[in-house]
């Protein structure tokens, strides 16, 4: 499991100890109008959350990591496949308190540089509601350029992604001849 460190913020893989401090984040109701609802009660849900993201770390060498302000937990950031768009995204999500500071684009952007820089990915797309300007403007400061509207779990969503311009050519690549869009019908 991968661990990086910018200038302000550490980036690591969640464990069973961060749950409560994950719950109190992922299920503040400023960050989960944002998010796909529960199905379960919020700290079960936190707790299968990261033993999904654990088991990602091994299969993948990837996942969302927690995003760390000194020793306190202010979000989450990193890379998730996604099996309905055959898929990587980049994802975040952080506490309001830790909002309008920067921390999202910071975060995001070392997941972009470990996704196609050890990773080798050639395409990482990012999803959010379409009223979710403020994620559509971290978008857009990371490099990711809209593409189309999908729909994603029966939820409407803004399609942003970008092209690893280090990446071999191929159609799994996200290169020119990149693959179909995903489906933007209605589910």
């Amino acid at each position: 499991m991968t661990v990086i460190k910018t200038r302000r913020l550490l980036l690591r893989p969640l464990e069973p100890g961060d749950t409560e401090d994950y719950v109190a984040m992922r299920y503040h109701p400023e960050v989960a109008k944002w998010l796909m609802p529960a199905d379960r009660d919020p700290t079960d849900s936190a707790r299968v959350s990261i033993d999904r993201f654990a088991a990602s770390w091994r299969d993948r060498r990837y996942a969302p990591w927690g995003v760390f302000l000194g020793e306190r937990l202010v979000g989450q950031c990193g890379l998730n496949f996604v099996p309905e768009f055959d898929a990587v995204e980049v994802l975040w999500a952080l506490h309001p308190d830790a909002w309008g500071q920067g921390y999202a684009t910071e975060g995001a952007q070392a997941a972009l540089d470990y996704g196609f820089g050890a990773l080798g990915l050639g395409l990482i797309f990012a999803i959010t509601k379409p009223e979710n300007i403020a994620s559509q403007a971290v978008m857009k400061r990371l490099g990711l350029a809209y593409r189309r509207n999908v729909v994603y779990r029966g939820m409407d969503a803004v399609w942003f992604d970008a092209v690893n311009p280090q990446a071999p050519s191929s159609p799994r690549d996200g290169s020119p001849d990149r693959p179909p869009p995903p489906p933007s019908h209605r589910s």
